[in-house]
């Protein structure tokens, strides 16, 4: 409880992060969107990453219209994201910005719902690029920028699927499952090397399509919004969250500690 009680302390003085640098994956859509507005609103120049440069344009001007630091777009395709494409990336970043101060995972897709035995192999390799091994690429290629920062801070979206074995999860599951494992083992070699700091985050259930996509027959309307779950995301970013290195936060028992949300329902 203690533990939740720093959190909920730091978000209900609602935590500013002006002249912060601070990358959002999956930027275009659902909480990856929120978050970015959220952080923008509160000082932080972002970076827009995405695949869909249209929704990452209607970002760009929501952010410049409300007042906020001019962020950069960034299209990326994760599907075909390579380890020379993210190289060349954090070049042009490198050559942009002096440092990085935070990088939030959040791009992903579902891949279906399906059983093992029928899997379809394309949906597997896609979900598995995406959501892990684009990942891997550009988290390794962005760490110099990051290790320039005072603290960076590396925040990924994981999911109770990713350490709870359940049935038809599928590619998802798996992805999941290796990304929590992933952030474990940065977590573990930054820890005496760099003042770079790595957090999870389960957001639940939240109201957008991946949800919407995964569960088809849920009402949206039981479900917190993703502007109510970035706020929970907006912590990783913060000075207090590098107690929390290494962690799993979940954001459903955050939102409730606060009052944003019930505590009871779907964590997944």
């Amino acid at each position: 409880m203690d533990s939740l009680k720093q959190i909920v302390e730091t978000l209900s003085q609602a935590p500013r992060f002006d002249d912060q640098i601070i990358a959002v994956t999956g930027a275009s859509q659902g909480i990856g969107r929120a978050l970015a507005l959220l952080l923008a609103a509160r000082g932080a120049t972002i970076i827009l990453i995405a695949s869909h440069e249209d929704r990452l344009n209607q970002v760009y001007d929501e952010i410049v219209e409300a007042g906020g630091q001019t962020p950069l777009i960034v299209p990326v395709d994760f599907k075909g994201l390579t380890s020379a494409g993210a190289q060349e990336l954090a070049d042009y970043l490198s050559d942009t910005f002096d440092r990085l101060d935070g990088l939030v995972h959040m791009a992903g897709i579902l891949g279906g719902r399906e059983p093992i035995q029928t899997h379809r192999p394309s949906q597997w390799e896609d979900t598995l690029q995406i959501n892990l091994t684009a990942v891997f690429h550009l988290t390794q290629a962005l760490l110099p920028l990051l290790n320039r920062a005072e603290s960076g801070r590396v925040v990924f979206a994981t999911s109770s699927v990713g350490y709870r074995v359940e049935a038809y999860w599928g590619a998802y599951a798996v992805s999941k499952a290796g990304l929590e494992m992933f952030a474990g083992i940065l977590a573990k070699e930054l820890e005496n090397t760099e003042t770079t700091r790595v957090v999870t985050i389960n957001p639940g259930g939240t109201r957008t399509q991946m949800r919407a996509q995964a569960k088809p027959a849920e009402n949206p309307n039981t479900l917190p919004s993703p502007d109510q779950v970035a706020e929970v995301f907006s912590f990783g970013l913060t000075p207090q969250a590098d107690s929390f290195h290494g962690q799993r936060i979940n954001a459903r028992d955050v939102m409730a500690a606060l009052g944003t949300w019930p505590a009871s329902g779907s964590t997944r």
